[in-house]
């Protein structure tokens, strides 16, 4: 046997070296605001903050109704595109890589959110009377406000610590 024997070549590539690309892609996640381990960023969040924001003040001000009407629900990705966050294509690019399992958590919540402002929606359009706007807004309120924690939870990698506090309070 020749030298030339031992040293054949592999048709696979060569894996690159562990720590250092994943320690540099984590290091850019961070300096963007997304969570490296789970791929996701708490911006997604401010989409559904701001309805509870205008759910908020609809009791004092029925008025703030109409603002709610305005608001509509908006996917992971589409929340990013209409956004001026910064690293918008790499939230996105983050969320699509994130562990199947972490996701399919994750947006579970956020549609369950969604099917609750939108029926919150939906029955403010047909009602008459501020009053029962401002029930309609207090009751979404108190059903989205911990499912947005429990979110935040998961986008934090910490969805133990949010679960126990949603089902402690």
């Amino acid at each position: 046997m020749t030298s030339t024997a031992t040293a054949a070549r592999s048709d696979r590539p060569t894996p690159p070296p562990t720590g250092q690309i994943d320690e540099a892609r984590a290091a850019v996640l961070r300096a963007a605001n997304i969570n490296p381990r789970t791929g996701l960023a708490t911006d997604y969040l401010n989409h559904f903050n701001e309805a509870i924001m205008l759910l908020e003040m609809v009791p004092d001000m029925p008025e703030c109704a109409e603002d709610f009407l305005g608001w509509h629900p908006l996917s992971y990705a589409e929340h990013f595109t209409a956004s001026n966050f910064k690293a918008r294509d790499l939230a996105i690019s983050a969320y699509n890589a994130a562990d199947p399992k972490i996701r399919i958590e994750f947006d579970n919540i956020t549609s369950a959110m969604t099917s609750i402002l939108s029926a919150v929606g939906d029955a403010m359009r047909r009602a008459t009377q501020d009053k029962t706007r401002a029930t309609l807004a207090e009751q979404a309120t108190g059903w989205v406000k911990p499912l947005v924690m429990l979110a935040g939870g998961i986008i934090n990698g910490d969805r133990e610590a949010d679960v126990d506090y949603i089902m402690t309070h």
